[in-house]
């Protein structure tokens, strides 16, 4: 995907997107509204949908995905039925916008162990990126990528901890398999009311693409019967001394 981004774009240009594809990457594989993910499924019966946007932006240009579903439904008692339907974009200066449909993100969340004074909840959520994006305008990976995390949470007292770490199998040309990590800290003032902060890793997933270590900062907001806004944000350096804002923000409503 990478190489058809950069095709015929300037070297500046090009790191910008290279940069701001790495920033956005797989931004569905998490807890919304950050990137680091749980162990613990939508209960059996019941589920939760999400529509959504996130992105990058800087003076260069911006990039992401949305609008953007996603769906989760407990099919089983501690196992949950995962899909995304995503719009993407991609609009940097001195380079051709697209914008289309993209990768859809399906998966299962299993919870093995469940928490209890001693013990975190466990569980395993593993994913496949079907290649129906059009890779050719940078839309889409090309081929199928898979990722199997394992994510561990602890509640103590109002604080949640949460995190875990996958590993993503990335084919391709020019692409490398790669490592994502991370770790929330999550304050409740009530079952709908949260805010945290994260700290997650991710290795190259390309050969012309660096590792990011990024922190995001984020939570929600009730704003009717079953309805939250949920955002986050990682104004600034974060980690790294790339200037740029990246955010998350969506609408969620369960049943």
């Amino acid at each position: 995907m990478l190489r058809e981004i950069s095709r015929g774009v300037n070297p500046r240009v090009s790191f910008t997107v290279i940069v701001l594809v790495l920033l956005v990457a797989v931004p569905a594989s998490a807890g919304p509204p950050f990137r680091t993910d749980d162990p613990i499924p939508v209960p059996y019966m019941h589920g939760e949908i999400y529509l959504f946007s996130a992105g990058v932006v800087d003076r260069t240009g911006t990039s992401g995905i949305g609008p953007a579903i996603e769906f989760n439904y407990g099919i089983f008692p501690n196992t949950q039925f995962h899909v995304i339907f995503p719009i993407v974009f991609s609009a940097v200066k001195g380079a051709t916008s697209h914008a289309g449909y993209g990768d859809t993100e399906v998966g299962i969340k299993y919870r093995f162990i469940e928490q209890s004074n001693t013990v975190p909840d466990i569980g395993v959520f593993p994913l496949i990126e079907i290649p129906t994006g059009n890779a050719t305008d940078g839309l889409g990976n090309g081929e199928a990528q898979i990722y199997i995390p394992l994510w561990l949470q602890k509640d103590i007292g109002n604080w949640t901890i949460y995190g875990g770490d996958g590993y993503w199998f990335n084919p391709g040309p020019g692409n490398k398999n790669w490592d994502f990590s991370g770790i929330l800290v999550q304050y409740n003032f009530s079952d709908i009311l949260f805010f945290g902060a994260e700290v997650f890793h991710q290795t190259r997933s390309s050969f012309d693409m660096p590792g990011y270590t990024g922190i995001h900062v984020g939570g929600s907001v009730p704003v009717a019967k079953n309805y939250e806004i949920l955002f986050s944000g990682d104004a600034g350096d974060g980690v790294t001394s790339y200037k740029h804002f990246g955010y998350y923000l969506g609408l969620y409503h369960t049943f």
